[in-house]
């Protein structure tokens, strides 16, 4: 049970349902606002701001990141591997998932 799967890019690789207009536009939003807040972090820095008051505002980015990425994470499992699983070849996309979860609790 132990098949050898990179984790890296896959790009061509595709959502078995792909990702409707509104959830793109929800992950893009949630990403502009990560973005933001890095920006924000970068004035932090370049105003020589408290290094606490930095490191919260890290903490709050990084938060959000996991926010984003489990809410792919729950995505890809309830459709790509489900599909995977019911067409009788989940046990390669089970290994797949297993990884990225072990990965993304680092």
């Amino acid at each position: 049970m132990s098949h050898k799967h990179d984790l890296s890019m896959q790009p061509d690789k595709k959502p078995v349902v792909p990702r409707s207009e509104h959830e793109k536009e929800k992950i893009k939003n949630r990403l502009k606002k990560i973005e933001g807040q890095i920006r924000g972090l970068e004035r932090m820095v370049d105003e020589d701001r408290y290094c606490v008051e930095i490191l919260i505002q890290i903490a709050a980015v990084q938060a959000a990141l996991k926010k984003v990425g489990f809410s792919l994470l729950e995505r890809h499992t309830k459709m790509c591997v489900l599909h995977s699983v019911q067409s009788g070849n989940g046990e390669e996309m089970i290994e797949e998932l297993m990884k990225v979860i072990r990965h993304y609790a680092k």
